[in-house]
């Protein structure tokens, strides 16, 4: 998936914090890219500060946390902020995990994209990628 880029989508995949499982990452990381695009996994145990970085270096188009910790209400904020800090109002981040529905429409009110709970089909999460990037990069 392009969208019109005429490149492959970019898209960080991270682990914030002290959350170990990362089987879940891998499998959106081998999605995505199985989905052309091209990924870059942080693996575990990655700082807000260091996702940030990494993706202002990779210049990517998307940063996707996976989180089972319980700590989004920290981590997904707190990235948001230091995008917003580095200037990227043109990147989405967008996650997924053990996340309680009204927690993704508060993260969602805060400017967080679309979050995705566990079983979601890997397809419907590259389309919702390749759909934002189409539109806003």
């Amino acid at each position: 998936m392009t969208a019109k880029l005429n490149r492959p989508i970019r898209v960080l995949v991270a682990k914030v914090g002290l959350d170990g499982h990362d089987r879940g990452a891998k499998v959106i990381a081998t999605a995505l890219r199985d989905a052309g695009m091209e990924v870059i996994y942080t693996g575990l145990r990655q700082t807000a500060e260091m996702v940030v970085n990494t993706a202002l270096q990779e210049d990517v188009d998307a940063i996707g946390i996976s989180i089972l910790s319980g700590a989004h209400m920290t981590v997904f904020p707190r990235v948001l902020a230091l995008m917003k800090e580095q200037g990227m109002d043109d990147v989405l981040l967008t996650g997924g995990g053990i996340i309680p529905g009204q927690d993704m429409e508060q993260l969602n009110a805060m400017g967080v994209g679309r979050l995705f709970g566990p079983g979601e089909p890997t397809h419907k999460i590259a389309e919702y990628i390749a759909e934002w990037a189409a539109e806003h990069r």
